[in-house]
């Protein structure tokens, strides 16, 4: 849609402008309504620039290397062209991390404006764990930087540039600069005569008052075979295509730039809600990862084989162009031995995962909107009436009073509090949406607090400033500024949120942040900021700023006590800290099924394993196969959601007919009974930051069928399932990686690994197995919810592999509180190995004095791939026979009893013990 007036509009206007935008064919994607590279001056003037170019500004020359008292190492970078010089800074971080900072030297001079560099996105004691680097050797015009005993880091000094590589071989595994295409515009005090600074785009017009002021540089990633990374985008490539070379017809770069994009493309390197600048370069012989801390607007180029000219290709490298519009160079380069260890050492400088409670990683259930009271009665007892496990029921925005957040419309629901605490008997919770866009209403207490305090993000002139939403004329909180996200943060408290209850969770959407009438559907990018700081400077991390306030508050409210769950659809670099994501505004379409999986994979690797998308797409009516294909699908996103349109048809679960609720019962039963298993990987991720779901060569390093398999994926280490990504498929093709057999889920029948397999496609299955080697914990007794479900007894599904052994973990806590955090927890791995199967307490003693214990047994023992005809088994101690006979995979209905089966042991998952098979 064309954009409307910035201005205050007549009130007939403002309902055709919020008319116009709830509309899902006007706010369907329309190309021209965003840049492109050539629309967008810094990528266009860094695209045209050639490779090994000695032109000015380019060819900056590394001045002598200097070991600083913190342990770093320090140079000027300079050319006589520049009016002042850069300053580099070297630091090393445990075990294989190299951080390259550059900025400009202010020195000599006080500056008109700083370059702004990102708070709080980095851990706070990264600095601390700084390490000591050794005096750089020179020589010939080259310094060389023992960063561990197995990398060294190697600076040419004219023109400048960086490798790092191997101490033993001099394998590069890292080079920045070794095309020569970095550059660094100067900030300027005042703009020449002869030079036009602002940009124009559609209507609107970007003063650009400081002038041009961004960044490019080339790196290059050697050993690796694909590069990932750079969510978000739509694709259904796992791995990264080339834009730019030979043989590419795909022109633009993938953009980093939060945008509000509705009915999103599923194969386009446009960038979507959210940005992070990490990139992972993976081959059979390296796994690297290469991030770059800035919050303005980015464009990558992933570069073709011979872009560059070049006739003898090096096998094994991936040359890439990052371009900046603002900030400074704070980058990270990561090398591990595999890529866990590289996306371990991210998490380890942006922050581990928030463990999750427990009800969050069940079933979700939404609509934009859900009317009124009786709608969530009749919704919540149909979830009963039909025998479908939920845990939360969502409200979109029509909640509110007039779009006014923290507030209720007191016709629909006169009596929020006794609404929440009718589900939260059932064991289940409730979540409302709250933007960060404050409608600019004089008799609205949150605007008026906003304005008195001067709390909003200005305009160019130093003014409120007022764009469009939801609610019409709106202003937003300048979340960069600490004390607005503290106060912020206090509007969550039962006494400011009026209607609100424990039970009651916050859903942040719109904190791109989007803005209707702005340029590209967001705030313009000469509005400021705290500390004088321009949006272009920190646009892609103002939704994340929003989260961190928004968990914060809820942190508050239950005094430190309770988790929160907060899901955020903008997102950025250390927001895994903070809560959930999801992939945004997709379509009921096969395409954007399929695009799911590389979508959320990308996530996963980046940081946030806590993501999935909407399940049966927001826009547009899924035909019932596609809806039916999508549930099997999204039970093994980490989150489970089913949300959609408010001009679509009602599509609760059990609206198309009994067999179809039928099979989207069993897939959500599915996602139900593994719910022990996936809290097991939240605990894993929240302590390492490997995802939930993971891509199968995350688990298979060396295997090169995987690199590249969008369509596959593992749950974890144990589970790998394929969905069914196209309408009326008869076969498909499922390729199973390693040597060890996998056994289907439904039935534990083997297949060999390392083979592809056709399958039949089934209707209420897609193909999903376990891996030989593995034990996976459930817990197969259906209830309302996963609250009612946590004195259940647990089922051991043990599939063995080629040595007739195989392991597994289950972590428990309270599933809501920090008690875990000092000790109050069990923690367990089981292993099977020479007929007997022990239970082993792997929980570290000095976390803290809580503890946290469990009369839950385990009831069933399902053991795939035993060849013995074993009849009993002991437990011990006491020395216990109990029987072994044959029973089914699973419990749902027709399952033929085809696996050996210890039924009844009853042995406490808190406890040491053995069983063995006599």
């Amino acid at each position: 849609m064309d954009p409307p007036p910035r201005r205050p509009a007549a009130p007939l206007l403002l309902l055709l402008l919020l008319l116009a935008a709830s509309s899902p064919a006007a706010r369907a994607w329309k190309k021209d309504e965003f840049r492109n590279c050539n629309q967008t001056p810094f990528c266009k003037r860094a695209r045209t620039r050639a490779p090994h170019s000695l032109d000015a500004p380019l060819s900056l020359a590394a001045g002598s290397l200097s070991v600083s008292p913190d342990g770093s190492i320090s140079a000027e970078l300079s050319h006589p062209s520049r009016p002042r010089p850069l300053v580099l800074r070297l630091s090393a971080l445990p075990p294989h991390a190299l951080r390259l900072q550059i900025d400009e030297d202010y020195s000599a001079a006080t500056p008109l404006h700083r370059r702004f560099h990102v708070p709080d996105v980095l851990l706070p004691d990264l600095e601390a764990r700084t390490l000591h680097l050794p005096e750089p050797k020179t020589a010939a015009g080259v310094s060389t930087v023992a960063l561990s005993s197995d990398l060294d880091v190697v600076v040419k000094h004219d023109p400048f540039e960086l490798t790092v590589r191997r101490a033993g071989s001099g394998d590069p595994v890292f080079s920045f600069n070794s095309h020569g295409l970095f550059d660094f515009e100067p900030l300027r005090e005042s703009k020449p005569e002869d030079e036009t600074w602002e940009e124009h785009f559609r209507s609107h017009t970007d003063k650009r008052p400081r002038g041009p002021q961004s960044i490019t540089f080339d790196v290059s990633f050697y050993g690796a075979d694909f590069v990932y990374g750079l969510p978000e985008h739509g694709s259904t490539s796992l791995a990264l295509r080339p834009t730019r070379g030979p043989g590419v017809e795909e022109s633009e770069p993938y953009r980093l730039f939060n945008l509000d994009v509705f009915e999103y493309l599923h194969e386009s390197p446009f960038g979507l809600y959210g940005s992070i600048p990490f990139m992972i370069g993976h081959g059979a012989r390296a796994s690297s990862g290469f991030f770059w801390l800035n919050a303005a607007e980015m464009q990558i180029d992933v570069l073709a084989p011979g872009w560059d000219g070049a006739t003898t290709l090096e096998n094994g490298r991936i040359d890439t162009l990052w371009m900046a519009e603002a900030g400074v160079i704070d980058a990270f380069f990561f090398v591990g031995s595999e890529p866990k260890d590289v996306v371990k050492q991210y998490v380890s400088v942006t922050g581990a995962p928030a463990m999750p409670q427990q009800f969050a990683t069940a079933y979700h259930q939404c609509r934009w909107n859900y009317r009124d009271e009786a709608d969530v009665d009749g919704v919540d007892a149909g979830f009963d009436e039909h025998d479908i496990p939920y845990d939360v029921l969502w409200l979109d925005i029509e909640h509110t009073d007039g779009k006014r957040y923290f507030t209720w419309d007191h016709s629909a629901f006169p009596n929020p509090e006794e609404m929440q605490r009718k589900i939260a008997n059932k064991g289940r919770k409730m979540v409302t949406i709250v933007d960060p866009h404050i409608k600019r209403d004089g008799s609205f207490h949150l605007h008026q607090e906003a304005t008195e305090k001067g709390y909003y993000v200005k305009d160019a002139n130093g003014n409120d400033y007022d764009g469009w939403c939801w609610p019409g004329s709106s202003s937003y909180p300048d979340m960069l500024n600490p004390e607005i996200r503290e106060w912020w943060a206090d509007k969550f408290s039962y006494e400011s949120y009026k209607g609100s209850t424990p039970t009651l969770y916050i859903w942040n959407d719109m904190n791109e942040p989007s803005v209707f009438n702005g340029p590209e559907v967001t705030m313009p990018r000469d509005a400021l900021h705290y500390g004088d700081v321009e949006h272009r400077e920190l646009h892609n991390a103002y939704g994340y700023y929003f989260h961190m306030a928004t968990a914060d508050g809820l942190l508050k409210r239950g005094e430190g006590k309770d988790r929160p769950f907060v899901l955020s659809r903008a997102f950025f670099a250390g927001t895994q800290r903070y809560g959930a994501v999801w992939t945004g505004d997709n379509s009921a379409d096969w395409d954007h099924l399929k695009s799911s999986i590389p979508m959320v994979l990308t996530l996963g690797l980046t940081g946030l394993p806590f993501s999935g998308a909407d399940v049966g797409g927001f826009f547009g009516n899924p035909e019932p196969d596609l809806l039916v294909r999508w549930y099997q699908v999204g039970a093994f996103y980490p989150f489970f959601r089913g949300h959609a349109h408010h001009d679509t048809k009602r599509r609760e679960p059990w609206l198309f007919g009994e067999r179809r609720t039928a099979i989207i019962r069993e897939a959500i039963h599915v996602r139900y009974s593994l719910l022990p298993y996936f809290y097991t990987l939240f605990r894993e991720a929240s302590v390492t930051g490997i995802p939930v779901m993971r891509p199968l060569w995350l688990e298979f390093p060396y295997d090169k069928e995987t690199y590249n398999n969008g369509e596959a994926f593992m749950v974890g280490s144990s589970l790998l399932a394929q969905g069914i990504y196209e309408e009326g498929q008869k076969s498909v093709s499922v390729y199973l990686p390693g040597k060890e057999s996998w056994y289907e889920l439904r039935n534990g029948s083997p297949y060999k690994g390392s083979v592809s397999h056709k399958l039949q496609v089934l209707e209420d299955s897609i193909p999903s197995f376990q891996r030989g080697g593995t034990i996976v914990p459930r817990k197969d007794r259906f209830r309302r919810s996963s609250t009612q479900m946590v004195n259940d007894p647990y089922t051991l599904v043990i599939a063995l592999n080629s040595s007739n052994a195989a392991e597994g973990e289950l972590y428990v806590d309270d599933g809501k509180s920090y008690d875990y955090q000092q000790g109050a927890f069990i923690h367990r791995r089981f292993v099977f190995a020479d007929s007997k199967l022990t239970s082993l307490n792997i929980a570290p003693d000095n976390l803290g004095k809580k503890k946290f214990t469990s009369d839950c047994v385990v009831e069933r023992i399902i053991i795939l791939g035993l060849r013995s005809g074993a009849k009993k088994a002991i437990i011990e101690p006491g020395n216990l026979e109990v029987e072994i006979e044959l029973g089914p995979v699973s419990l749902r209905s027709g399952s033929s009893p085809v696996a050996p089966t210890i039924r009844r042991p009853n042995v406490r998952i808190a406890d040491d013990w053995r069983i063995r098979i006599a």
